[in-house]
């Protein structure tokens, strides 16, 4: 459950892949640096999650200046990585590796603490584990899934939009494209020609801000979406594009193929594809639905 970005921060040449992760129902934003192999969390997020600060903002900035004068190294080796705000915007924020953390962890009275370490040993050995088998990456997205209520009828969808999403990528990495910056603009492209908003675009219309776009999408959404990705993909294998701007109009290519099929679903159903639904507010939504026929 990752979207790949250009993060720059103290690791500037290297590719870091944003997402976010969940520790007893709460968001601790990660990148995972390709370049050295290794996690790197949101500190803030992780004071969040051991103290329940209503100011955690706050209670870093003053722990940060007493670990300081204390002379604490691992507060030195601190450095900030541009991750997504509460408001959307890519902000600089503190970041530590796994390691690190778990050093300052023991400057923070939580009963939390323990849980946490456990937490995060195993998010370390998921990862390893994961690029000797992809499978796993795949099983472990179901799980979360699960976890989080979605439906099976949507994870199914979601998975097939991961696998879809990655013979995409590949694609585009084998005509030499780079992952973040032409990455994300291709993919806007992608989601401007078929949906007729931008990814933050889309994202603001269904009111997200840390949250995975896709991770929000209804199931229509997604399904045009991956004929919009496949299109993109079998396009591009057969026209071999050779400049960006090639890269650029095959998007759009394969972006129409979804929205003519939105258009032509839209006039059949009279009921507009893009919606500002989240995905779990339809399960919200139908649960209560059941709910009530129940007593009924």
């Amino acid at each position: 459950m990752e979207e790949e970005i250009n993060a720059k921060g103290k690791h500037s040449g290297a590719v870091m892949k944003n997402g976010i992760k969940v520790f007893n129902e709460k968001l601790v934003r990660t990148v995972w640096d390709t370049e050295q192999d290794k996690w790197y969390f949101s500190v803030v997020d992780v004071v969040a999650v051991l103290t329940d600060s209503v100011d955690p903002t706050g209670y870093w900035r003053k722990l940060k200046q007493r670990l300081k004068t204390e002379g604490n190294e691992t507060v030195t080796n601190c450095h900030g990585l541009k991750m997504e705000a509460p408001d959307g915007k890519m902000r600089l924020t503190d970041v530590l590796d796994t390691e690190q953390l778990f050093r300052l962890i023991q400057s923070i009275p939580s009963p939390k603490a323990e849980p946490f370490k456990l937490w995060l040993a195993e998010i370390a050995k998921d990862r390893i584990d994961e690029m000797q088998d992809p499978e796993l990456t795949i099983d472990r997205a179901l799980y979360e899934y699960k976890r989080l209520g979605y439906s099976d009828n949507w994870i199914n969808q979601r998975l097939k939009s991961i696998e879809i999403r990655k013979e995409l990528t590949d694609e585009w990495k084998k005509h030499g494209l780079q992952e973040g910056v032409q990455f994300a603009t291709l993919t806007d492209v992608i989601y401007k020609t078929w949906a007729d908003k931008t990814a933050r675009e889309y994202k603001q219309f269904k009111g997200l801000k840390k949250e995975n776009l896709r991770d929000n999408m209804t199931n229509k959404e997604l399904v045009l979406n991956m004929l919009a990705e496949l299109s993109t993909k079998e396009i591009s294998e057969v026209s071999s594009p050779e400049t960006f701007s090639d890269h650029v109009d095959v998007a759009k290519q394969g972006g129409t193929i979804a929205k003519n099929a939105r258009i032509e679903l839209e006039q059949k159903t009279g009921k507009e594809v893009v919606s500002p639904v989240k995905a779990k507010d339809i399960l919200s939504i139908e649960d209560q639905e059941r709910d009530n026929s129940e007593l009924e």
